[in-house]
């Protein structure tokens, strides 16, 4: 439990902070649109479905705003970087951004549920408090009409018996708006999937890059002002409390009380998603900057497997251990970014990527180079971005596990090691070679190019975990893994049950790849 703790902690208190100001959110905007004065008259026709959709509207704002921020790659890395001096629990967090960019957008699609729903159910009451002929306070309110002299002062969008709620739907902003962004939502959503991301990657990639429709649709879905509330000034000459029950006289010229003046709520949508989407930009305008530097292929290798191996080099490029870049093949799709992690180490002057055939972009990719031998395709490269495994060297004791293509992470950290330990003085050879288990074989490794075999298969974790504690039964152990998640479950569970219960003794730390 202990350890634990020290391993989720802040992550913890991240969500728990970011679920509390979704609950404070919704409960005030909902406590201000059922309790206010101004919506008094408003509630009259719609009841409690004004404040459910106006606490979900304000809950969809502040979640719009933190969407965007876990896709900022680069500010991720500049605070890594930032970060250096932090305890590796803190600076871990990071590398949790596509897990918190799911949840968020999971916030998003319940409340755009609850936002929908809500407004279903108002547009059917406006609709029917402007049909009603009861004479009702309702009725009076809905049939105040946009053409009033005084002041545009108006409360029922409908003007019209005639007019249908499909009709008021797609001739308003708000209602045109609120469907171009739910289509595109749902586009998002569902494109999103495990499977489809995996097998069709281009589906998932080209729908995903329309959440720019997404925050236009959001930032002007608020200017029609239809949500409308009793002004300031209409509130202290006829207060509703008082003035509501005798509006049959409100026409009186001798009733102390006056027809009430009503007014739009501006859009509010865009306030809160300028900042980030100002940051965002930036974060666009300096990758697209760096991608554009030239980039110099000077080795290409096919492995068994139909594994295709890159060495570049690029001016002022400067990698750490088992951090990753986007490629872009422009001969092949102009639009799309694959990510790939480095197996170069920071020792040496190119820096390299193994590919592997995936999909129909990798495909082509290792066709291109196949069939072409000189020029080579152009590649444009951006990154270097952060991992979690650039901590590898921050523990006693790393234990790094790759499934598949997941190996190349460690390829770059064990290149490193090698480079160390060549350059290391006489005394640290000793010291490294009495900690240091290595396989050796005739045949280099197609990842590493070492002469240290990366062994394939599945091992009996309880066996390798035992060993390791029983061996280094006072250190804090790394566990690395770049794999799918039903390993990251088995490699979880074991770190939390071999490490000790006294934070004196054994700790292991679990520490996925996220990209």
């Amino acid at each position: 439990m202990a350890n634990w703790v020290a391993n989720h902690w802040l992550s913890v208190l991240v969500l728990v902070t970011w679920l509390g100001l979704n609950v404070f959110l919704f409960t005030h905007a909902f406590l201000s649109y059922e309790k206010g004065d101004k919506y008094y008259y408003t509630r009259e026709i719609l009841g409690s479905a004004l404040a459910w959709a106006r606490a979900s509207a304000r809950c969809l704002n502040f979640n719009s705003m933190l969407i965007l921020l876990p896709m900022c790659r680069n500010l991720l890395s500049f605070l890594r970087g930032t970060c250096s001096f932090c305890r590796c629990t803190l600076r871990k967090q990071l590398d949790h951004n596509l897990t918190f960019h799911k949840l968020v957008a999971y916030m998003i699609c319940l409340h755009t549920a609850i936002h929908i729903t809500a407004h279903l159910f108002n547009f059917e009451r406006y609709s029917r408090s402007l049909q009603a002929t009861d004479g009702s306070l309702a009725s009076v309110l809905s049939n105040l009409s946009h053409q009033e002299a005084e002041g545009d002062s108006w409360l029922n969008p409908i003007q019209s018996p005639n007019m249908t709620v499909l009709h008021m739907t797609f001739t308003s902003i708000p209602g045109f708006t609120g469907v171009i962004i739910t289509i595109v939502l749902v586009l998002m959503v569902t494109s999103s999937v495990e499977f489809i991301r995996r097998s069709y990657f281009e589906v998932f990639w080209y729908t995903h890059h329309i959440f720019i429709i997404y925050f236009i649709g959001l930032g002007i879905h608020g200017i029609g002002g239809i949500v409308r509330g009793q002004t300031e000034e209409s509130i202290k000459e006829s207060h509703p409390h008082t003035c509501a029950e005798f509006f049959e006289k409100w026409d009186d010229h001798d009733s102390h009380c006056k027809r009430p003046q009503f007014e739009g709520n501006s859009a509010e949508s865009w306030k809160w998603i300028l900042a980030p989407g100002v940051l965002y930009i930036f974060e666009r305008i300096l990758r697209f900057y760096r991608s554009q530097q030239q980039v110099m292929i000077t080795k290409v290798v096919m492995h068994p497997s139909k594994v295709l191996e890159l060495q570049m080099i690029k001016r002022g490029f400067s990698m750490e251990v088992g951090q990753y870049i986007f490629v872009n093949c422009p001969s092949i799709s102009s639009l799309e970014w694959h990510p790939f992690t480095l197996t170069s180490a920071p020792e040496e002057d190119f820096f390299s990527i193994h590919i592997r055939a995936a999909g129909d972009w990798t495909e082509n990719l290792i066709t291109a180079f196949e069939q072409q031998h000189s020029p080579f395709p152009r590649i444009e490269v951006d990154g270097p971005f952060g991992t979690v495994s650039e901590d590898v060297f921050r523990y006693e004791v790393a234990m790094l596990v790759g499934a598949g293509i997941g190996v190349t992470p460690f390829a770059s950290i064990l290149k490193s090691i090698w480079y160390k330990f060549r350059h290391a003085d006489h005394n640290l050879k000793t010291q490294t070679a009495g900690h240091a288990a290595l396989n050796f074989d005739k045949a280099t490794d197609i990842l590493t190019g070492l002469k240290h075999k990366t062994f394939f298969g599945r091992p009996m974790w309880d066996n390798e975990f035992s060993t390791i504690a029983t061996t280094h039964p006072k250190s804090v152990v790394g566990v690395f893994l770049c794999g799918p998640q039903s390993l990251a479950k088995s490699l979880r569970k074991c770190c939390h049950q071999y490490s000790s219960l006294d934070p004196r003794k054994v700790q292991f730390y679990f520490n996925k790849e996220n990209f």
